[in-house]
C-alpha cells in the first residue's frame, strides 16, 4: 500500500510538471460568414509548424522544445513572438521533416519564422506587431519575417483574397479584430476562413485490405470522440507505409453527419508537433 502510494505520488507530480510547461496560445474559432469582419486584417493561413519564442527558446504549439539551431536563433529578440515555422505553400511533410528533427539540420536555412502575434504586449494588433517591426530595424534578421495583414473591405474582399490563396495551393485565411488586446485561447475576434474544415484525430486501428495486402482504412478516434473509418486521400506509398496506431494525423472534411461523424472525410499527413 506503501508503494502504491509513492507510485501515485510520482505519477501526480509528473503529471503536473508537464501541466506546467505547456504552452497558452491563441486559437482561432471558425469563420461563420455572417460576423461583422469590415475594417479587420486578413493575412494568409501558413501550412507549416506553430512555434512559440519565450524569449530564450523555440517551442511548439503544446510546449514541447524544438531543436533549432543555434545559428538560427541566435539574433532573436528578448522578447516573446508566435508564428508559423514554414518554407513555401503545400510542403507541410517537409517542413516538418525539418523542424521535429531533434538533431537539426542545414536545411534550417530553408526555413523562415513568420510571425503573426507578439504575445503578452500592450496595445492593439497593430501595435504589438510594430514592436517586433521596430527591434528588426536594429537588429535586421532573415529568418524572421511579420506575416503580411491587409485590411478586409468587405466580405466579396475575403472571398476574392480566399480564392487567389487557394489557387496558389494555400491553406485559407485568418481574420483578426485589430483593436482587441492580446489575449490566449479562442475567441471570436480571431477566425480562420477554409474551404474545407480540418481536425486532428488518434489513430486507433489499421484496416489493411485481405486482397490487396495495403492500407485500407485507419480507424479515427477525432476530438469530438465519434470514431469513424478515414480511407481516402493516401498516396499509394502511404498505403504501403500507412501511420501507426498512437499517431496523431490531420484529415479534411465538409461538416458533419447526424450521427457526429465528419463529412468526405481525407487524410492530409501526420502531426509530431
Amino acid at each position: 500500500m506503501y508503494l502504491k502510494r509513492i507510485f501515485m505520488r510520482i505519477i501526480i507530480l509528473l503529471f503536473l510538471s508537464i501541466l506546467s510547461f505547456a504552452v497558452e496560445l491563441q486559437k482561432p474559432e471558425v469563420y461563420q460568414g455572417n460576423e461583422k469582419i469590415d475594417s479587420w486584417l486578413m493575412s494568409e493561413k501558413l501550412d507549416g509548424i506553430r512555434g512559440y519564442w519565450d524569449g530564450k527558446e523555440l517551442k511548439s504549439r503544446k510546449g514541447k522544445k524544438l531543436y533549432a539551431p543555434k545559428w538560427f536563433i541566435k539574433d532573436f529578440p528578448p522578447f516573446k513572438l508566435d508564428g508559423e515555422l514554414w518554407t513555401k505553400r503545400d510542403d507541410f511533410e517537409h517542413i516538418q521533416s525539418i523542424v521535429m528533427d531533434k538533431y537539426p539540420s542545414i536545411k534550417w536555412e530553408e526555413i523562415t519564422y513568420n510571425i503573426f502575434e507578439v504575445p503578452e504586449t500592450k496595445g492593439d494588433f497593430i501595435e504589438r506587431l510594430k514592436k517586433l517591426e521596430n527591434w528588426l530595424k536594429e537588429h535586421p534578421n532573415r529568418y524572421i519575417k511579420i506575416v503580411k495583414q491587409k485590411r478586409v473591405k468587405n466580405k466579396k474582399n475575403l472571398d476574392k483574397f480566399l480564392e487567389e490563396i487557394l489557387s496558389k495551393k494555400g491553406e485559407g485565411v485568418i481574420l483578426k479584430d485589430p483593436k482587441k488586446d492580446y489575449h490566449t485561447g479562442r475567441s471570436s475576434s480571431f477566425l480562420k476562413v477554409k474551404k474545407a474544415l480540418d481536425m486532428e484525430g488518434e489513430v486507433i486501428k489499421i484496416n489493411i485490405s485481405e486482397k490487396t495486402k495495403v492500407l485500407k482504412s485507419l480507424q479515427i478516434k477525432p476530438e469530438n470522440g465519434t470514431i469513424f473509418n478515414l480511407g481516402t486521400g493516401f498516396t499509394n506509398k502511404q498505403r504501403k507505409n500507412p501511420p501507426k496506431i498512437g499517431d496523431i494525423v490531420t484529415f479534411k472534411y465538409f461538416g458533419f453527419t447526424k450521427n457526429g461523424k465528419p463529412k468526405f472525410a481525407s487524410f492530409l499527413h501526420i502531426r509530431k508537433d
